[in-house]
């Protein structure tokens, strides 16, 4: 089944990866009226705050807060309990924290929960870099096999510590679906439209094909906030999408 405009726009994440608010702002200018979500990273929330967040929010935007939080469990649900706080409706943690980490951070955004009235967001591990390849994998950061046996590991443990789902290449997507199940939600980077660059990405997918391969979210920064004409780019992708 084919999907309407707004579904495919509710699955594109805008990467807002800027180094200021009045940059990030320009694009959403452009980007009006595209029902998408809106995902806020390091550069930007270093930069800009949560006041930006809560600009977001009130202009009817989602936001995925991209912070991929790993320290001590006490420290991660603390700084989950402040997220939650701020009504983002989706932010994540580095599944390689472990599970009680993980667990922690559930436990912060329910703490949060009973003692003010923000919405649950969504709460997802993430699993393998799309940057990483199995040689950086393997050599460098020290984990053996394969770059997908990795990421089913983590993804299995982000679901037994009670989380929505996890961030992983589109590639990995179908073995996720399979191993997790179908309501184990994926967030995929590493989607590149036809016929545009890979950049540092190493595990990559169109549009199509990650809708293809059953992801939920697809991450997309650079084609879209690096298009000579942004909103084109961003209609573009969607269209992908929905022929898909």
């Amino acid at each position: 089944m084919s999907l309407s405009y707004s579904e495919a726009a509710g699955k594109l994440m805008v990467a807002l990866d800027y180094s200021s608010a009045e940059q990030a702002k320009t694009l959403i200018r452009e980007l009006e009226g595209i029902p998408c979500y809106m995902k806020v990273g390091m550069q930007l929330f270093y930069a800009a705050g949560a006041d930006f967040v809560k600009e977001l929010k009130a202009s009817g935007y989602k936001v995925f807060l991209d912070l991929k939080l790993h320290d001590i469990p006490n420290t991660v649900k603390g700084g989950a309990n402040s997220i939650t706080r701020l009504g983002v409706d989706m932010f994540n943690v580095h599944a390689a924290g472990g599970k009680s980490m993980m667990a922690f951070a559930m436990e912060g955004v329910l703490e949060a929960l009973d003692n003010h009235s923000a919405a649950r967001p969504l709460l997802i591990g993430v699993t393998q870099l799309t940057s990483t390849d199995q040689e950086t994998m393997n050599r460098e950061i020290g984990i053996p096999g394969s770059v997908e046996s990795a990421v089913l590991s983590y993804a299995s443990l982000t679901k037994e510590a009670g989380l929505d789902g996890v961030v992983a290449s589109p590639l990995e997507v179908p073995a996720i679906k399979a191993h997790c199940g179908k309501d184990f939600i994926t967030v995929t980077p590493g989607i590149r439209p036809a016929g545009s660059s890979r950049g540092d990405q190493s595990r990559t997918l169109t549009p199509a094909e990650a809708v293809r391969s059953g992801t939920d979210y697809m991450v997309i920064g650079r084609p879209i906030t690096g298009a000579a004409v942004p909103r084109e780019a961003a209609e573009q992708i969607i269209g992908e999408m929905m022929e898909a």
